[in-house]
């Protein structure tokens, strides 16, 4: 998984804050890094000089094997905020996105949770199965 760190022109990029940013998305996406492609974080601020509540911005767009990209932004009052919002937005999206995917491969396959044991089911003069009672 590559990640790429876009910031603005009113965000300071520093090479500390770019290695811990990518530790900490790499971290965070670790169980699908086989899954994801590319991550991008862009970081704006989008009062740039002035001061203001929640306006530090963070965007993250996660690039899915064979799937359409998909974004997640977070605002707070810091950029460490902002991050740690947006990651753990996309960490829910990749579940659910992901999930459903595993659980579709599973049904295709002709493989539900409810195959691994078939219950005896007896039947009666009519051909009609009745379960036990």
């Amino acid at each position: 998984m590559k990640i790429q760190i876009n910031t603005d022109a009113h965000s300071v990029g520093t090479q500390a804050r770019a290695a811990h940013l990518n530790a900490e998305v790499k971290q965070a996406l670790a169980q699908w890094n086989s899954k994801i492609t590319r991550v991008e974080i862009h970081l704006s601020d989008e009062n740039g000089s002035k001061n203001g509540q929640l306006d530090q911005r963070c965007m993250l767009e996660a690039r899915i094997e064979g799937r359409q990209p998909v974004a997640v932004s977070d605002h707070a009052a810091t950029m460490e905020q902002a991050v740690q919002g947006a990651t753990q937005k996309l960490v829910r999206m990749m579940s659910g996105i992901l999930g459903r995917l595993h659980e579709h491969r599973q049904e295709s396959s002709g493989r539900t949770s409810s195959d691994t044991r078939q219950e005896e089911v007896p039947e009666t003069d009519s051909g009609i199965r009745l379960p036990d009672k």
